[in-house]
């Protein structure tokens, strides 16, 4: 629940700072794009050292403190005047849920059973993909009838009921012991890495997280592009196809924990890459509207399969002490590559084509999968022949 109404409350903040950059402000295609940048910014520089911190600090507290500032930051956007408060009240919102989502990852893991991980993971999505759905409809009524600031009262509040939701919770995790210098700091900064890049289930997780993410941001930031250009199409028709996207994931994740079942996560990201490939491959080759339904809904489906079982193997195979430095870095490695995606995609679209950038997006997900099937299985055989008599 905390989970669903913060998550709300954040898409209607975002939005809404859209239309005041827009509309109000009448800022540059750059500026309006630099709100994404900020947001996006902290994740991906923040979050491996935030790990570090969080995995030795009390994680109730942590997400109660992280909520509660960010209640109050977000009521300082009711006295912006420029798009560079904007911009300052985004960079420092996003650098404390640096800290918020490392605490989430240990909690989820520390409150549930093994056994209920896919599940409770795969809810997770779907509450975070259905906000991301209807958000947009009621932040544009919200704005229309009361104004931008009634979204950011809004969000504000949400804070305070996820901060009071998790009040309610007892979380029995054990600490790390307190860090004492800069220097420790690094240390397990360090050890974080290195357990990441000598866990073959690890490597193999974070890899296929971030080509996925940088595939769907390269292929999700052309989208307007190839609806107008290559559909010959309007902006209805790009609304619709955006959505789609949401729905397949909800779809996906109600199907992951069906395929998950006798089969092993990694095979199951494998399987979500290839597939996730195949669909935007079949958006450069064909131009029609149909096709582009199946193809638009069956990469929703498919980066489900890469997710939610990505972020199991990750709960399941990391030590509860080394929890907060692992997610953390994954994380950064996730936003790290929206931003380069974000940032990358328009010229290399001007450069390549939209159907080259999305034949190349399939072919790196097509090239990941295979690697990674590759190294685990020749991982696994090691490890059976290691153990015979």
């Amino acid at each position: 629940m905390a989970q669903i109404v913060s998550v709300f409350g954040d898409f209607l903040a975002i939005y809404a700072i859209f239309s005041i950059v827009s509309f109000r402000m009448r800022g540059s295609a750059t500026e309006v794009s630099l709100v994404l940048v900020f947001y996006l910014l902290p994740l991906a520089v923040v979050s491996p050292i935030a790990g570090v911190f969080v995995d030795s600090w009390n994680v109730k507290r942590t997400m109660i403190s992280s909520d509660l500032m960010r209640a109050v930051l977000f009521l300082l956007l009711l006295f912006a005047k420029n798009v560079w408060q904007i911009y300052a009240v985004l960079l420092v919102a996003s650098t404390v849920s640096s800290f918020f989502l490392p605490a989430q990852s240990i909690t989820v893991r520390t409150l549930v059973p093994r056994t209920g991980l896919m599940s409770a993971n795969a809810l997770i999505q779907q509450a975070f993909q259905v906000m991301q759905i209807v958000s947009p409809a009621i932040s544009g009524l919200l704005v229309s009838m009361f104004g931008p600031n009634s979204c950011f009262w809004l969000d504000s509040a949400t804070f305070l009921f996820s901060a009071a939701m998790l009040s309610t919770l007892t979380i029995p995790h054990e600490s790390s012991p307190a860090l004492k210098s800069l220097r420790a700091v690094g240390t397990e900064l360090t050890s974080g890495a290195k357990f990441i890049l000598t866990h073959p289930a690890i490597s193999f997780v974070v890899v296929a997280m971030t080509a996925g993410m940088f595939a769907i941001r390269c292929f999700g930031a052309l989208i307007a592009v190839y609806v107008r250009d290559i559909l010959r199409e309007g902006s209805s028709v790009f609304g619709i196809l955006g959505s789609l996207i949401g729905f397949g994931m909800i779809i996906g994740t109600q199907f992951v924990r069906l395929a998950s079942r006798n089969r092993s996560p990694s095979h199951v990201v494998t399987a979500g890459l290839v597939g996730t490939g195949v669909c935007i491959a079949i958006l450069a080759l064909f131009s029609r509207n149909l096709t582009a339904v199946v193809g638009m809904l069956g990469i929703g489906f498919f980066i489900a399969f890469v997710f939610v079982p990505a972020q199991v193997l990750m709960q399941e195979h990391t030590p509860a002490n080394m929890l907060g430095r692992v997610s953390g870095s994954m994380m950064s490695m996730m936003f790290s590559s929206q931003l380069i995606a974000i940032l990358a995609a328009g010229a290399l679209a001007t450069s390549l084509g939209i159907r080259n950038v999305y034949f190349g997006s399939a072919a790196l997900l097509f090239v990941i999968a295979s690697l990674g099937y590759y190294y685990l299985s020749r991982k696994s055989t090691v490890s059976e022949t290691a153990a015979a008599p």
